[in-house]
């Protein structure tokens, strides 16, 4: 793919409806401060480009966990690494993209919670089933365009209404909702809604959280998530790689503009809604009883934009709940297929593991949908801190690990295995103390422990961060090393290496090799009965298999050189000096833009 598609695709995979929802929410409820969430983004990519994508691309994998396979051998790891990945989808991405949707249906159009849920699935699976990875890229393109668009059109709506900026100063600050709970403050808006930088104990987002417990969280998210790397990993070579970050830096910027700002907006025109602080009130309003400001999006486009232009939002937030489940969808079958259900049937065939992956994507739509009620009442209704909080408890070891094994020879298996293991352990247990005490309403005492409400969540990553690096240090270091034969073209240091590497021993590995040449020799007048369907074969047979992406075609066998020079291919990362200079020149103009907007806000 081409950089323009890879930039386009990395924004419009990470901007779905629940960034929609939940960023213009946040906003609402606390200001400027969370959009830093957004413009960190733009430093994070980069490391993608310049570090981590080099070092996925020489090393030839097109999964994480496979890349964690080839660096420390076995499979413990990369199985774990499969699992988790898969949890933080249904809790993380898939579930919030789903509610939110159907949130902005059921403000917008004033459907059932759960019919909306239905409808949405039933229009994203007609091309996440039927697609591919390439079908999602090249929609991906078409549909941040118009994300943009309608966004930035509803912006200039809204800024129009609340008198420009002057205007959302004045009024966000006397947005309070008439039904008060008592002797609280909830009501109030935040006296530094308008600054990036909060006050590093009192503040919600707190600055050294913001500026690094957020890059622990945006590593995992942009560096090392299989969504977003399974982009960078499609491009041409390794300089339309790093301009598709660049440009994926740039689009990043913008969610400050046309989404928190609309939500602060929203809150100062609606502030009985958007603001309601009595739980009687907000659940009369949006059946959440901590708070309603998640409808802050979808309210100013139902009371803003006239029925033409409310019908292109309603194509904008389909477009970006689309665009961020079928990229989900189709990496989480990815993960699914090729690192679990093949160690389970390692003699699977292409056709059952295109079956089973479609399977796997409405199981975890069930359970997504499961989880949605948990998701109403979370963190005082703030979708966007429940999404960042629950990556806040389970991502930092993955972030720890995946820097270690590119920049450290020295780490090895077992420091790897056992730190992804106590950072589980820790994390998990804030989570579930999270769930278990819940987020007190306006007006009700705070009885939970020390570590819930004094540690924002932003620290404990950084805490975890640091737990999980010095288990895997100390573990590595009691314990016999890789040799260097085996870290060829595996990390930072080694990645331009023309050495041959020498695999770490992977029994399941090498059980499936085995498989595939059996099965390579077998008298190819067998293969068709197994591998293709028939010619007779009856429409509905045919059709099933189209809705499985089954061509029906036979495999084609390429020799031991064709192998050779194809991978020689995909792992190159070698560039032309000219482009590489433009690359590194542009990204150096994005970091300063960055650096100034940080700044100015601060």
């Amino acid at each position: 793919m081409q950089q323009s598609q890879i930039g386009a695709s990395l924004m419009s995979s990470n901007v779905g409806s629940g960034l929609f929802i939940g960023l213009a929410g946040s906003g609402a409820a606390g200001g400027i401060a969370v959009g830093g969430f957004e413009w960190n983004a733009s430093w994070v990519l980069v490391a993608l480009g310049w570090i981590f994508v080099p070092v996925y691309i020489a090393a030839g994998v097109v999964t994480m966990p496979e890349y964690l396979r080839k660096r420390f051998g076995g499979q413990r790891i990369r199985i774990y690494m499969s699992v988790l990945s898969l949890i933080l989808y249904i809790l993380t991405k898939i579930s919030t993209d789903i509610f939110s949707g159907a949130l902005f249906i059921r403000v917008s159009l004033g459907w059932d919670l759960y019919l909306s849920t239905v409808v949405l699935i039933a229009v994203t699976a007609v091309y996440t089933i039927a697609g591919g990875l390439t079908a999602v890229i090249y929609t991906d393109a078409l549909q941040t365009v118009i994300i943009v668009i309608g966004a930035f059109v509803l912006m200039f709506i809204a800024f129009d209404k609340v008198g420009w900026y002057e205007g959302l100063v004045e009024q966000y600050e006397k947005a309070v909702p008439n039904i008060t709970v008592p002797n609280t403050t909830c009501h109030l808006p935040r006296t530094d809604a308008f600054h990036m930088f909060r006050d590093p104990v009192t503040g919600d987002l707190p600055w050294p959280g913001l500026i690094f417990g957020l890059t622990v969280l945006a590593t995992w998210a942009w560096c090392t998530d299989q969504v977003i790397v399974q982009r960078s990993l499609s491009a041409k070579n390794m300089s339309h790689a790093k301009g598709g970050s660049v440009l994926g830096g740039y689009l990043k910027i913008l969610p400050m503009f046309f989404i928190v700002w609309p939500g602060m907006i929203s809150r100062a025109l609606f502030p009985d809604e958007v603001g309601c602080v009595d739980p009687k009130e907000c659940e009369q309003i949006c059946d959440a009883s901590v708070g309603c400001s998640n409808i802050a999006y979808p309210k100013l486009v139902v009371e803003l934009m006239p029925a033409g232009m409310r019908g292109l939002m309603i194509a904008v937030l389909m477009a970006a709940l689309m665009s961020s489940l079928t990229s989900i969808f189709n990496s989480s079958s990815t993960l699914f297929t090729m690192d679990i259900w093949q160690r389970m049937r390692p003699h699977a065939s292409e056709r059952e593991l295109m079956v089973v992956g479609r399977v796997f994507i409405l199981v975890m739509t069930v359970l997504s949908i499961l989880w949605i009620p948990i998701i109403q009442s979370a963190n005082s209704g703030q979708l966007f801190d429940y999404v960042q909080s629950i990556t806040s408890y389970l991502a930092p070891p993955i972030t720890a690990l995946f820097i270690m094994a590119i920049f450290w020879k020295r780490v090895n298996e077992q420091g790897a295995f056992w730190g992804l293991m106590v950072g589980l352990a820790v994390g998990v247990v804030r989570m579930v103390m999270e769930f278990v005490y819940g987020t007190p309403s306006c007006g009700q005492e705070d009885t939970r422990p020390a570590l819930l409400k004094d540690v924002h969540y932003l620290y404990f990553a950084l805490i975890l961060l640091g737990v999980s690096a010095l288990v895997i240090t100390v573990i590595s270091l009691c314990t016999p090393p890789i040799e260097d034969k085996h870290l060829v073209r595996l990390t930072w240091w080694t990645r331009h290496s023309k050495e041959p590497r020498v695999e770490l021993y992977d029994p399941w590995a090498k059980a499936h090799e085995g498989t595939q040449d059996e099965s390579g020799s077998r008298d190819p007048s067998e293969s068709p009965s197994q591998e293709e369907p028939p010619a007779t074969s009856p429409c509905w047979k045919k059709a099933a298999m189209w809705l499985c992406g089954l061509s029906g075609q036979a495999e084609v066998k390429l020799s031991v050189e064709e192998k050779q020079a194809l991978e020689k291919k995909l792992t190159n990362i070698e560039e032309e000096p000219l482009w590489r200079n433009v690359c590194n020149i542009n990204a150096l103009i994005l970091l300063t833009v960055n650096v100034f907007l940080w700044g100015f806000f601060a």
